[in-house]
């Protein structure tokens, strides 16, 4: 086991890590990047076996590389995006060390920097990035207890749909990953009820532009804060089969039932909220509004796209969202499956700082955390809406080590001051031997 001394440790090597380490070169600034399992190993082993990016890839990408290999407007696999991060961090020289887990990191006791120990030796610096990102820890409500009679996991252990037991599957969430995850489980021939909760729902494209580029054009990737009432709101958007927008009607049309945000079970039966239309209505509203707003700029700046007003026919709502299922007996509908598309929660057990607040959540602005010489890395919204988002990363680890830089800064100076004072007491100091010598101090 050995020690090393470094200004900065940065932990993960997911796409946070590696974008941070780009900065820090580019500002010479020693680090090394640590990762307990692979270079991008989320994108491995954290994802279903056919997810794909849900940016085209000319957007989710960083600046400095392109997709080899791969049309600008494809959806990389997940396994393409990771092999990404690879050749990236090759691509960068990157000094990343795999198979190295951290255990903890404290601050030195009177002496700057800190101690950080990991399963393969221990280093010394002066400071620390968390770029670990959002998806930490499996978040399951606890609404259906453990021995309940119904297979349950997280989406983040979904890999196919031979995976389940025979029979029915009740996904819960509507993002992303659970409209994915319940049109796959339909298209597998499974019987599928999917809890709807409030959502975002932009269209795939529209007028001939992934909604990626309209939603820079119009400002929305830098958007600061989500919209109030808006901080628990999911995205649901999908590259799947080449990219298309996700339509809630469109899922109840091919035999997958709609129901409103799980609420309670009870011997089992899962109980529903009597929120479904609502919460339809609500992702019709922000996709209709995302609609108005890219004509408005069509129009504003006199481009030659193509109009599109098939685009807000929505048809009339399905049975399942006009007579609501608010009660669902699981064994006599054949449902054997939940899977959980609820997200994550943050896991900084091995951060032993003063950075958290009570519900265990980084203390910070823009990643410069509360605690001096901590910085986060990937968080959602950490700057903007694109920050937990490929590019959105790759500027963010551009201020902090900007920051980061700020402050080597100042040490530079105070080591330089103190050579220069300790010089000028050195200079100034009377000749003791001399004095004597002459005959001074007798």
């Amino acid at each position: 086991m050995s020690s090393h001394e470094v200004d900065v440790v940065v932990v993960g090597a997911g796409q946070a890590g590696i974008a941070m380490s780009e900065h820090l070169s580019a500002r010479g600034v020693t680090h090394v990047v640590l990762e307990r399992d692979r270079i991008a190993e989320r994108w491995r082993t954290g994802r279903w076996d056919s997810l794909v990016a849900n940016g085209p890839a000319w957007h989710d990408r960083f600046p400095g590389l392109e997709f080899a290999g791969l049309s600008p407007d494809a959806f990389a696999s997940k396994d393409r995006v990771a092999e990404y991060f690879v050749e990236y961090a090759q691509f960068i020289a990157a000094p990343v060390r795999t198979g190295v887990e951290v255990v903890s990191v404290r601050r030195r006791d009177g002496e700057p920097g800190f101690d950080v120990d990991t399963t393969d030796g221990s280093y010394v610096a002066r400071f620390v990035v968390a770029a670990t990102g959002p998806f930490q820890k499996p978040v399951i409500p606890a609404i259906v207890p453990d021995g309940a009679r119904v297979h349950q996991l997280h989406s983040s252990s979904y890999r196919n749909p031979q995976q389940l037991p025979d029979g029915g599957v009740l996904v819960i969430g509507a993002g992303s990953s659970g409209v994915q995850i319940a049109d796959e489980l339909r298209a597998a021939g499974r019987q599928v009820h999917l809890a709807v909760g409030p959502h975002a729902r932009p269209p795939r494209a529209y007028r001939d532009r992934d909604f990626c580029w309209w939603l820079g054009v119009l400002g929305k990737w830098d958007a600061s804060a989500p919209a109030a009432g808006a901080e628990h709101v999911t995205i649901a958007v999908s590259g799947a089969r080449g990219g298309h927008t996700v339509d809630f009607r469109r899922l109840a049309a091919d035999g997958i039932t709609l129901v409103g945000r799980a609420s309670a079970y009870d011997d089992g039966v899962m109980h529903f909220a009597p929120d479904l239309a609502a919460n339809i209505a609500g992702g019709d509203a922000d996709y209709l509004a995302l609609l108005d707003e890219a004509d408005a700029y069509v129009e504003r700046n006199g481009l030659d796209l193509p109009e599109e007003p098939e685009a807000r026919r929505l048809g009339p709502d399905p049975a399942c969202v006009t007579d609501p299922v608010l009660e669902l007996d699981l064994a006599a509908a054949g449902v054997t499956s939940i899977v959980w598309a609820t997200g994550f929660a943050a896991d900084y057990g091995w951060l032993e700082v003063d950075a958290f607040d009570e519900r265990g959540r980084p203390r910070h602005q823009r990643g410069v955390s509360v605690e001096p010489g901590v910085y986060f890395l990937g968080l959602p919204w950490q700057s903007r809406r694109g920050s937990s988002f490929i590019w959105g990363v790759w500027h963010d680890a551009k201020y902090v080590a900007d920051q980061i830089g700020i402050q080597q800064s100042y040490r530079a100076y105070d080591e330089a001051a103190s050579v220069t004072t300790a010089g000028a007491a050195e200079a100034s100091a009377p000749d003791v031997a001399a004095l004597t010598t002459t005959g001074a101090l007798r």
